[in-house]
């Protein structure tokens, strides 16, 4: 796969970021990181009360994040060795924004910009989008309790804050190819022909990041 990949996978809550980069992770090979959700003691209140849990949640995420991207960089993307993340760190930034009043926001930002400063960035984003109707289906479908407190607004909200910021993402950072996905139309998960098209969209784009890379020394 030439230079060492760190690929990310991106999209709202119940899109699959987590089944399709296990899916790249077995197809190339590679380690694959997987963000704490469970974990997090917060977030049940969260969903509950936004307003009054919603610092408390931002933070925990962002800095176990943090501390989650620290460890992939010093264990495998310095030693050459390829990774596949089910989010990519911007996305505390969607969440927060969302949650927080302004004064919180600006505080967090604040912390966020000096935590991520160093942090590697990725070599592909892959961005997957769907339908309400598509995302509550599959929240459904896997049944995580804590999800079902899920207000469909706010994930309705949440689909148009990402659309927002993945396209402010590719204007700021021109460098890092966006691979995008429409749920609705692609299964990834039921049909194998749907993978193996994202697959090869994939090694494509990092065929092709390899060959600049090349070519601009």
């Amino acid at each position: 796969m030439g230079e060492t990949p760190f690929i990310t996978v991106e999209g709202p809550i119940g899109v699959g970021k987590t089944s399709l980069a296990k899916a790249i992770s077995d197809q190339f090979q590679t380690a694959l990181l997987k963000e704490i959700v469970d974990e997090n003691p917060f977030l049940g209140k969260f969903y509950e009360n936004i307003e009054e849990w919603s610092f408390q949640t931002e933070m925990f995420f962002l800095c176990n994040r943090y501390k989650q991207l620290s460890d992939i960089n010093s264990h495998y993307l310095i030693k050459n060795k390829s990774v596949v993340a089910d989010y990519h760190i911007f996305k505390n930034l969607i969440f927060a924004q969302r949650s927080l009043n302004e004064a919180e926001y600006k505080k967090y930002y604040q912390i966020y910009q000096i935590l991520t400063a160093d942090m590697p960035k990725p070599n592909v984003i892959i961005y997957l989008h769907a339908s309400l109707d598509t995302l509550l289906k599959r929240i459904e479908m896997r049944g995580r309790e804590i999800e079902k407190k899920i207000s469909p607004l706010y994930l309705e909200q949440l689909s148009l804050d990402y659309e927002q910021a993945i396209t402010s993402f590719e204007k700021q950072h021109p460098e890092i190819p966006v691979l995008r996905f429409n749920g609705d139309e692609i299964d990834f998960v039921k049909n194998e022909a749907d993978l193996t098209y994202i697959i090869e969209k994939l090694s494509q784009s990092l065929k092709k990041g390899v060959y600049n890379h090349e070519s601009s020394k």
